[in-house]
């Protein structure tokens, strides 16, 4: 189906003061992303003409966070509800003629599938005056009612402040969200009054102007957790668990084992091949990849990282941006990887730090390792190279390279490269002095004896 320009209006402009945050409400995280980028992303996909954010306070803030989007960003003050919200953008959408899609930037979780059948709808046969998208949540609260025949046309929208009680036991209520043509759009808009029992204006007041016109409005339903707003920090939480749950899913469905579901947090854009297995309480940050047969054992933190296939993680690792973690790779327990690369069957299996580094192909770095990159000012890298060995409880103080083959001994303080094939010692010196430790005894055992009598 060919559809007409579509612009597309998110309302932002809630104070969020439930939230009690300095951040702007939509800016708080989901899936390791603002609630607001999660409905950017899904409505870049149906390639807009337009996008307009309509927010209140802390605009400054919206504004940094589309800036990159080709997002204009319009003010609503003071809020009078959300007709009046919508009514902002028409300065900004001055010309344009076509659809308008309404979202609202507290409900970041409606499908691609879901606005894509409400613009399907709203350029129907029927024509539409407009598309209200409802749901049947499992308590319905104080949402507004939709009262609609069996085609699905929309005989009376309510708002539940002024809904009789045989409406408020209707069970379809209203998301707010809703596709409607631009022409009809601003043209109901200056008719609708604010002549209700909170004294807002309010948008879905245009489906019954366009019906007193004769021109009746469809609602086609999305599923609850589609529509599930936010606007405190626990219904967040619940969001958020609602989207991993389904992200647990996708993953097992797409051929991962996840040993306990529950446990397993992923980001928005974590990518996990077939034949993977996840441990229980592994928390994935974004730009995560984790190629096909990699085990991932529990307990790992792992974020901006590229895992190859086969690979193997933890228990008890962290993964920080820029770790790329070879085929066949081990990282061990409490290994810590930061812009650090790890080439095939590479291996760092306990207690290490491995930043800003290269590491060879089957090179071993042995406990207690440390790269040391940083010296207060600068970052430095370390090379190691292809099968080198580094010795337990080494520092290699960048910049270094240790050469393809070469082994660093126990214990060494590399300051100096490292030629392939050799043996790197720096280390003092091992002193024995005999019979010291039984006159030591001697000396300190009466004095132990005195302090205890004291």
């Amino acid at each position: 189906m060919s559809f007409p320009p579509l612009a597309v209006i998110i309302l932002a402009a809630g104070k969020g003061t439930r939230m009690k945050s300095d951040r702007h409400k939509v800016l708080h995280l989901l899936a390791g992303r603002p609630m607001l980028a999660h409905l950017i992303a899904t409505v870049d996909q149906l390639r807009p003409a337009a996008k307009i954010v309509v927010v209140g306070s802390q605009r400054e803030q919206v504004e940094a966070a589309v800036s990159a989007h080709g997002i204009q960003v319009m003010v609503q003050e003071p809020q009078l509800g959300t007709g009046h919200a919508v009514q902002q953008a028409e300065a900004a959408l001055s010309g344009f003629e076509g659809d308008i899609l309404i979202l609202y930037g507290d409900v970041p979780m409606p499908s691609l599938e879901t606005v894509q059948a409400m613009l399907e709808r709203l350029n129907a046969g029927d024509k539409p005056l407009s598309v209200v998208l409802g749901f049947r949540p499992v308590d319905p609260l104080a949402y507004g009612r939709i009262i609609a025949n069996a085609e699905g046309a929309i005989e009376k929208m309510v708002e539940y402040k002024d809904a009789s009680e045989a409406e408020r036991a209707i069970t379809l209520c209203n998301s707010g969200l809703m596709a409607v043509r631009s022409a009809d759009l601003w043209r109901l808009l200056k008719k609708v009054s604010n002549e209700n029992a909170a004294g807002e204006y309010y948008l879905p007041d245009i489906v019954m102007l366009g019906l007193a016109e004769g021109r009746r409005s469809a609602v086609i339903e999305a599923q609850a957790w589609e529509v599930a707003g936010v606007n405190s920090r626990s219904e967040l939480a619940a969001v958020e668990a609602e989207w991993q749950q389904r992200r647990r899913k996708q993953a097992m469905d797409e051929g991962a084992t996840l040993i306990a579901p529950e446990t397993v947090w992923f980001a928005h854009d974590t990518v996990i091949g077939r034949d993977v297995v996840i441990e229980p309480n592994v928390f994935f940050g974004p730009g995560v990849t984790v190629g096909d047969g990699a085990i991932i054992h529990a307990f790992s933190h792992i974020e901006g990282a590229a895992i190859e296939k086969g690979a193997e993680i933890g228990p008890f690792a962290r993964l920080r941006p820029g770790a790329k973690i070879g085929e066949g790779a081990k990282i061990g327990n409490f290994v810590e990887v930061k812009g650090a690369t790890l080439g095939p069957g590479a291996k760092a299996n306990h207690l290490t730090y491995i930043g800003d580094a290269e590491v060879g192909a089957n090179a071993n770095v042995g406990a207690g390792t440390i790269t040391c990159n940083y010296d207060g000012f600068l970052k430095y890298r370390t090379v190691i190279g292809e099968g080198a060995f580094i010795g337990s409880n080494s520092a290699l103080v960048a910049p270094v390279t240790v050469g393809k083959g070469a082994i660093v001994a126990a214990g060494s303080v590399v300051t100096h490269d490292v030629a392939p094939d050799s043996l790197a010692i720096s280390r003092s010196v091992q002193e024995a002095k005999p019979g010291w430790a039984a006159s030591f005894r001697a000396i300190m055992t009466p004095r132990k004896a005195e302090r205890k009598k004291g």
